[in-house]
């Protein structure tokens, strides 16, 4: 009898904590990726988005950060990460709808998404518009310091990035899609070209630049830049204002030969088992206070009309931030690659970075080499100490 009773119990216990009892009294958390320094957080007086979003509906926030849109395309596919709520650029989302890695958004829960501009929906990444929210817009250009910096603003182009006499103090993007855009725009080509050779000729325009690059940096930028341990850095135009606050020597430019224009947005993935709190998230994030206060301390575009009516005018009126129509017509817009063309990059990329040939049975016969030399350094001193 004492035994039925014990397992009776257990039983028992078991049937309540499967109807909803939690151990953690019942709260909810949802986990939001990210990029670095891309949301308002409370700092120089500025909303803290996730904290207000917590008090008003209880759900907490478990907030993380990426550098590049590889990165996260990375974890996801690892199935290691377990997110809610991701920001990556245009060309990844497309990546990730082909890859069937979203859900697609309810929009009767995010009635906010009514106040973002048009011109911002059913774009190539997205074009059926059920996978995402835009959260922000921008250009790339070159960040220089002006005392390190001999050219004059309207000289500088994409290829004073290869100009020797800025050897060692010249920084460039550590990844793939943007420093090849940056070859592509030198060479003529389309950004998102099918064409083998174009990605073979903007591979080796990057290698005559490595002797020349100091490191390859995404985040990094701030302090090297701020600190002038570097002249010149490719970067989002979002940054502006960050940078010039931290030197004010540091200008922006966007070159004449074309640049990207780039659209973050907000997708739930298919590993998401909050879609109904993660939707209230992004209709949150949609909300116009909230999207003028994200806009106003990350410094990039925003593509929500009531918080661009609200900003002040001297940043409505500012073209690294809400460029003419003219320079909008000199950029493209990234894409998915076609999946050889994402193997040739991801082989190339290997190759620029390491100096090797990007062979992957090469790199492994390598490292293998190096632990096996390891492995016969410790046993030598082993054998030594005896």
């Amino acid at each position: 009898m004492k035994k039925r009773g014990i397992l009776f119990i257990l039983l028992l216990l078991i049937f309540v904590s499967g109807c909803g009892i939690k151990r953690d009294n019942g709260e909810v958390t949802i986990n939001v990726y990210n990029w670095g320094e891309y949301i308002s957080n409370g700092r120089d007086g500025s909303l803290n988005v996730n904290n207000e979003f917590t008090k008003e509906t209880g759900i907490k926030v478990n907030y993380t950060t990426f550098q590049s849109n590889e990165e996260l395309f990375a974890k996801l596919s690892s199935g290691g990460a377990n997110y809610d709520v991701i920001i990556p650029s245009d060309y990844m989302i497309s990546k990730l709808i082909e890859n069937d890695m979203l859900h697609k958004i309810d929009f009767n829960n995010v009635p906010n998404y009514n106040m973002i501009d048009e011109k911002f929906k059913y774009l190539d990444y997205d074009l059926n518009n059920e996978y995402s929210v835009p959260y922000t817009w921008g250009l790339m250009g070159i960040f220089y310091n002006k005392s390190l910096v001999d050219e004059k603003e309207e000289q500088i182009n994409w290829d004073i990035l290869w100009n020797e006499k800025y050897k060692g103090k010249i920084l460039m993007f550590d990844n793939a899609r943007d420093a090849f855009a940056i070859a592509h725009f030198i060479l003529g080509n389309s950004i998102n070209s099918k064409n083998e050779n174009d990605w073979y000729n903007a591979a080796e325009k990057l290698k005559q630049q490595k002797p020349f690059v100091q490191a390859y940096v995404m985040d990094q930028i701030f302090d090297k830049m701020a600190n002038e341990e570097a002249a010149l850095a490719p970067y989002y135009s979002g940054d502006a204002v960050l940078m010039k606050k931290s030197n004010s020597n540091i200008g922006f430019v966007i070159p004449k030969d074309g640049t990207n224009r780039f659209v973050d947005a907000m997708c739930i993935p298919k590993s998401s088992n909050r879609k109904s709190e993660a939707e209230k998230y992004i209709n949150f994030m949609c909300r116009t206070d909230v999207a003028l206060a994200n806009v106003e301390y990350t410094g990039y575009s925003t593509p929500h009309k009531e918080a661009y009516n609200q900003l002040d005018e001297s940043v409505k009126n500012n073209e690294i931030f809400y460029p003419n129509a003219d320079i909008i017509n000199n950029t493209q817009v990234f894409v998915n690659l076609p999946s050889n063309i994402n193997k040739l990059l991801d082989e190339l990329w290997i190759q620029i970075k390491t100096g090797g040939n990007g062979n992957p049975i090469l790199l492994l016969v390598i490292l293998l080499t190096f632990v096996l030399l390891y492995i016969l350094v410790l046993l030598y001193k082993r054998k030594k100490l005896r």
